[in-house]
C-alpha cells in the first residue's frame, strides 16, 4: 500500500506538557503536517510552537481528555493517515523509514505502530496468529495510545475514540472495535520508538488516576461484555477498596485512606451511569 511522510498528520494531545513536547516535536519531519491540541488553555504554549515549527496547526481547549483531544485533531486531518502521539514520545532517526517501508508490503490495515524500544514494557497486547507477509509484522489484538498509527479511510464515520473515557482504556476501546470489524492493527517491529513514560505521583494525580482507573475499567466492560460481567470484575476492586477505606481510616492513614475512597467513588458513578467528571484543580 502506498503511505508517505506528506499523507500523515501527527496528532499530540497536550496537557501541562511544556518541558516535553518540544523534544517530541524536534524527532518529526518537518513537511508533515502537525495539529497540536493544547488542553491546559496555555495560549504562552500555542504562541512558541507556532513560531518554532512549521507546518503546525495549534488548538487550545480545555481539559477534556486524551480521547476527546485526539479526536479533535483526527476531524480536522486532512490526509489519509494521522499519526497520534503522546508529548513524552521521541522517534528514532530511522523510525519513520522503516514504519512505512514495512507497511509497503501489507495490502490493508487500520492501526499500527512502531515498537516501544524498552523491552520491558511492550506497546502491544495478546499477539494475534501470525496472518503476516514480513518477519517485521506482528498481527496484534491492541496497542498502546502513546503510538497509534490510524488509517482514516476505515473510519469514514469518524468514529475514533469514545469520548466518555477520560483517562483510561480509550485506546482498548478503540482497538477492541476495530477487531470487531475483523480488521487489521499491527505492531512493526523494525520500527522503534522512544516513550518517557510514568506520570507525576503527587497526591492530587494519584486520585485523579485511581477515581478514573476504575470508573473506565466499569464502563468498558459493560460496554463490550454487558452489566452482569461488569459487575462480576469490578466488585473484588469495589470490596478491596472497602477493606482498605476502613483499615487506613483507623490507622490515621488519610492519603491511602483517601485513594481508597477514590476508587470506591469512580465505581460507584460509572455503575450508577454518570460521567467520567472527576477532576484535580491545577
Amino acid at each position: 500500500m502506498k503511505l508517505n511522510l506528506k499523507d500523515i498528520t501527527f496528532i499530540i494531545v497536550t496537557y501541562h506538557s511544556d518541558n516535553i513536547i518540544k523534544n517530541c516535536l524536534d524527532s518529526l519531519p518537518k513537511e508533515s503536517k502537525k495539529i497540536i491540541i493544547e488542553n491546559s488553555n496555555n495560549i504562552k504554549l500555542e504562541k512558541e510552537l507556532k513560531n518554532k515549527y512549521d507546518n503546525i496547526e495549534v488548538i487550545v481547549s480545555s481539559n477534556i481528555g486524551m480521547g476527546a483531544g485526539n479526536n479533535i485533531g483526527l476531524k480536522a486531518c486532512k490526509t489519509n493517515y494521522a499519526y497520534v502521539l503522546n508529548p513524552d514520545t521521541k522517534l528514532h532517526n530511522d523510525t519513520l523509514n522503516k514504519l512505512i517501508e514495512t507497511l509497503s508490503n501489507v495490502s490493508d490495515f487500520t492501526l499500527a505502530s512502531p515498537l516501544n524500544d524498552n523491552v520491558n514494557f511492550p506497546n502491544y497486547k495478546k499477539i494475534s496468529p501470525p496472518a503476516k507477509k514480513d518477519k517485521n509484522i506482528l498481527s496484534v489484538n491492541s496497542i498502546d495510545g502513546f503510538s497509534m498509527l490510524i488509517n482514516l479511510k476505515k473510519f469514514k464515520d469518524q468514529n475514533f475514540f469514545d469520548e466518555n473515557f477520560f483517562l483510561y482504556l480509550e485506546n482498548d476501546d478503540l482497538c477492541l472495535r476495530v477487531r470487531k470489524k475483523k480488521e487489521l492493527i499491527y505492531i512493526i517491529t523494525n520500527s522503534l520508538i522512544y516513550h518517557k513514560g510514568g506520570i507525576s505521583r503527587s497526591e492530587k494525580l494519584e486520585y485523579l488516576r485511581n477515581w478514573h482507573w476504575m470508573w473506565s475499567k466499569f464502563y468498558y466492560n459493560n460496554k463490550h461484555n454487558g452489566f452482569v460481567i461488569a459487575i462480576s470484575k469490578i466488585s473484588v476492586n469495589f470490596i478491596s477498596a472497602c477493606f482498605k477505606f476502613l483499615f487506613y481510616l483507623l490507622i490515621f492513614n488519610s492519603h491511602k485512606k483517601k485513594i481508597a475512597k477514590m476508587r470506591i467513588c469512580g465505581i460507584y458513578s460509572s455503575v450508577l451511569g454518570k460521567k467520567s467528571s472527576f477532576r484535580i484543580e491545577n
